[in-house]
């Protein structure tokens, strides 16, 4: 068992309003040299708290997320950073349309199952299970 530490990633449309999509997941766990971002945005949720949101804009950020959880050269100066530095400079606060969730702590010994359960209880819509 490896202690990890996740946080949501969360689309804020629009940001006076605080309003909300869970869109995907950020898990890092130091001892086992894991850091990855999945995904899945729920495009018509995210329409119904702005219908004129840029799709492209936010497709664009959260695939960075993912690019820089992968590292390496394409991921521009972040992504040559230590994963985890990487990890801490992803979920940092900030009140853009990309937010993250409080930073959650667990333990587990096998982190893509973890990751793809997470991604169920607080991404997921109640009853869709599986990457879709």
């Amino acid at each position: 068992m490896h202690a990890y530490d996740y946080a949501v990633i969360r689309v804020v449309p629009r940001v006076e309003r605080g309003e909300f999509v869970n869109a995907g997941v950020v898990l890092s766990c130091k001892a086992g040299r894991y850091l990855e971002a999945r995904i899945e945005l729920d495009e018509a949720r995210l329409r119904a708290l702005d219908p004129g949101v840029d799709l492209d804009t936010v497709r664009a950020h959260l695939a960075a997320f993912v690019a820089i959880c992968a590292g390496g050269e394409d991921a521009g100066p972040i992504g040559r950073l230590p994963a985890r530095e990487r990890f801490r400079w992803l979920v940092a606060p900030r009140s853009t349309v990309i937010q993250t969730s409080p930073v959650h702590s667990g333990r587990c010994d096998d982190h893509a199952t973890m990751l793809e359960r997470l991604l169920d209880t607080t991404v997921r819509a109640p009853g869709a299970t599986g990457r879709r």
